[in-house]
């Protein structure tokens, strides 16, 4: 297996035994809602980041490829990076967004 795979895999299960702790009531007057604004805005930017670093690998070696074959093309290339960017941007704002309700 690749070592991102076991990587993972280790990952969910540490989070799985993190799961089978004891139980406490909650204290009157606490409500899940706050945590679950908390949950919602860290997956809604956490997710958006990652899928942005993958998308910026992809296109800025592939911008870089281009730019060394024709200059001139490197503002289109820039671009491209600008838009694959503009999707952490997207998350930041549905994180404050969020956060805000």
């Amino acid at each position: 297996m690749k070592p991102i795979v076991l990587a993972l895999l280790a990952t969910i299960v540490i989070s799985a035994l993190g799961f089978t702790g004891t139980a406490y009531a909650q204290e009157s007057g606490a409500s899940d809602a706050a945590g679950m604004k908390l949950l919602g805005a860290g997956l809604a930017f956490g997710l958006a980041a990652f899928g942005a670093g993958l998308g910026l690998g992809q296109v800025g070696a592939a911008g870089l490829a281009v730019i060394s074959e024709n200059p001139a093309l490197q503002s289109k290339v820039f671009i491209f990076v600008g838009m694959v960017e503009s999707i952490a941007i997207y998350g930041i704002v549905m994180m404050f967004i969020i956060l805000g309700q």
